[in-house]
């Protein structure tokens, strides 16, 4: 009986250290669980504090006021304006096809619905353009933001929606997969440095040298390139606003 006794305590104790054993790793493995979960919050809250806290391509611009007399429509000049352009809510739609008129008859240039923003053409300073563009399924070879001017050349900024992407003329991808969603894009040209600065929803994308001094000014819309236009064309804006320092 002595025997089975002892033998009974023992295993009696075995059982209780293994549940003592199995308690211990338990509340380990979930404290080690927990302090995971609190390491990735916080890199979260870090993540959100840097956004939030990131500089804004507007910061240290004094803000233009224009109207809707600084905003000039060009379009075929064979179409009412209703025909190519509307605007509801704050949203402007502009629309081409490839076979329309040029803006004015006897010009060699490819047809375009845009706004020619007036009033605020410019040589010097630093200057700034914000709009928010949605560009559609299928609209390709398509300009949809210019500064025009330049020394030897129409343009000094031309951004071009090719199959999907936005591009800084025909070259360099400034924007990827833009169809059927809205962006901000900020402009920034700074005469006197010779330079025009990018920007993708915040983001800084792409510097380039402009291409020398002339009298400039900002177009948004949609303006069919030399090649490879889709049939139809549609770029629609919002939030168009204008900076300067």
């Amino acid at each position: 009986m002595l025997l089975l006794t002892a033998s009974h305590i023992y295993t009696t104790d075995i059982l209780r250290f293994m549940r003592i054993y199995a308690y211990t790793s338990y509340r380990m493995k979930m404290a080690s669980c927990l302090k995971k979960v609190v390491f990735l919050l916080l890199l979260s809250s870090l993540a959100a504090q840097q956004h939030l806290c990131a500089a804004d391509p507007t910061d240290g611009f004094t803000r233009v006021q224009f109207t809707d007399q600084n905003r000039k429509l060009q379009k075929p000049y064979d179409k009412a304006p209703e025909d190519r352009y509307s605007k509801v809510d704050g949203v402007e739609k502009f629309w081409i096809y490839t076979n329309d008129k040029p803006f004015k008859e006897g010009s060699p240039t490819r047809p375009r619905t845009e706004i020619r923003i007036t009033g605020h053409d410019y040589t010097s300073g630093v200057w700034q353009f914000e709009g928010n563009f949605f560009v559609p399924q299928g609209t390709s070879g398509a300009i949809i933001m210019q500064i025009f001017g330049a020394a030897n050349e129409a343009t000094t900024l031309q951004l071009r929606v090719i199959n999907g992407d936005l591009k800084y003329y025909g070259n360099n991808v400034v924007a990827a997969n833009i169809y059927s969603r809205w962006v901000r894009l900020n402009v920034i040209h700074n005469v006197g440095a010779g330079e025009v600065t990018i920007f993708i929803d915040g983001d800084q994308k792409l510097v380039v040298n402009d291409h020398g001094g002339a009298t400039f000014y900002f177009k948004y819309g949609v303006y069919g390139a030399l090649s490879g236009s889709s049939n139809y064309m549609e770029s629609r804006w919002k939030g168009i606003k204008l900076f300067k320092k």
